[in-house]
């Protein structure tokens, strides 16, 4: 009988109530108030100053409940349970009608997001298939056609709770769609491994 593998496949971890309703309230307050840089691309969308959390009581203590698992996804991510560090922190406030951009993220390996609101289901993050890397691209897209794993240029994860977080390589790229619901506050942070060794030749990374 044939059997469809899937190959190569790219992980992306849920982690359901991260931090309880209170320190997500706590830190939505904050932020909220905080986030003051516009984003060059929506002006409905701000974003906070980048933070170390070392620097930051409340979001070093973020950082220590996000590290087991930010170990968790570097293990699936390289094979090795390595010691991490997450680097930077910001936070990211979308009014209704805004959005956010294709990107990914520079200068780290795993990258993720916590809610601290709830997250109307328009402005779900959605994750895209690595665009271009092919000579020739040819679709079969219409009506009749059904969407899966291995044809879908997109994919919508389910409405997170608020303390709610996901994890995910920070190549994959990502975007907010507009929001149609009220204020969506969360965020966002990116972590790196203190070193990776490939059959000696060795990184030594620092935070």
């Amino acid at each position: 009988m044939a059997q469809v593998l899937s190959l190569f496949p790219t992980p992306l971890m849920q982690c359901p109530q991260l931090i309880d309703a209170t320190q997500a309230q706590s830190l939505r307050e904050r932020f909220i108030r905080e986030a003051a840089l516009p984003n060059h691309r929506d002006s409905a969308l701000a974003h906070s100053q980048i933070i170390d959390p070392a620097d930051d009581p409340a979001l070093a203590a973020l950082a220590r409940r996000l590290l087991p698992e930010v170990v968790e996804m570097g293990r699936l991510m390289f094979g090795e349970t390595l010691p991490w560090a997450i680097k930077e922190m910001w936070a990211n406030v979308l009014q209704t009608g805004a959005h956010q951009a294709v990107h990914n993220h520079a200068n780290c390996f795993v990258s993720g997001v916590v809610y601290l609101s709830e997250v109307d289901a328009s402005a779900q993050t959605r994750f895209i298939r690595s665009l271009g890397g092919r000579d020739f691209v040819f679709s079969n897209s219409h009506a009749g056609t059904v969407t899966g794993a291995f044809n879908a240029d997109k994919w919508i994860g389910p409405t997170p709770a608020i303390g709610d977080a996901v994890l995910f390589p920070s190549s994959l790229l990502h975007e907010v769609p507009p929001n149609r619901g009220g204020l969506r506050v969360s965020i966002a942070f990116n972590a790196i491994p203190r070193r990776l060794d490939a059959w000696g030749y060795g990184l030594s990374f620092s935070s």
